[in-house]
């Protein structure tokens, strides 16, 4: 039996990016500048926006051992969590720069994206996630689901 499943998403420009969005790729951009990306040296930056308003910020930490270092995505949903424990995470942005130091496209790995399901399953809500690609294609997810089809559960 033959089946198929959707992906749901926006695509906008930087420009085009208004409020909270264009707030949280500003963040996710400003935080590239603390990765720790010495072997890769892909710096990636993330921010999530909190029920609260509150904006957070992560970056990837590499590691010489090698896969011991954490992803942008993991960084700030983790900090959010331990952080503001009682707020729910409305919106997680993630950039990336690449060696040259230049802004270039990011999307979460699938261990992030898990993590997001995660976070959307303990908060009861769903995340909005802005994937910088370009200044002219911002891709916006409304839910991990569009992201990560098949969700692990137990």
């Amino acid at each position: 039996m033959d089946k198929t499943k959707t992906i749901h998403y926006q695509e906008y420009t930087l420009a085009e990016l208004k409020g909270d969005d264009l707030k949280l790729v500003k963040a996710a951009i400003e935080a590239t500048n603390n990765a720790y990306a010495p072997y890769s040296n892909f710096h990636v930056g993330a921010a999530v926006i909190l029920d609260s308003g509150e904006t957070v910020t992560g970056s990837n930490q590499e590691n010489i051992a090698y896969p011991s270092g954490l992803c942008a995505e993991r960084t700030v949903l983790f900090s959010a969590g331990a952080q503001h424990p009682t707020n729910k995470i409305l919106a997680l942005a993630v950039v990336g720069r690449n060696p040259e130091g230049g802004l270039t496209a990011a999307t979460p790995c699938g261990a992030c994206r898990q993590v997001m399901a995660e976070v959307e399953s303990r908060q009861g809500k769903k995340l909005r996630i802005l994937c910088y690609i370009s200044t002219e294609k911002i891709l916006v997810f409304e839910g991990v689901e569009n992201l990560l089809p098949f969700i692990f559960t137990m």
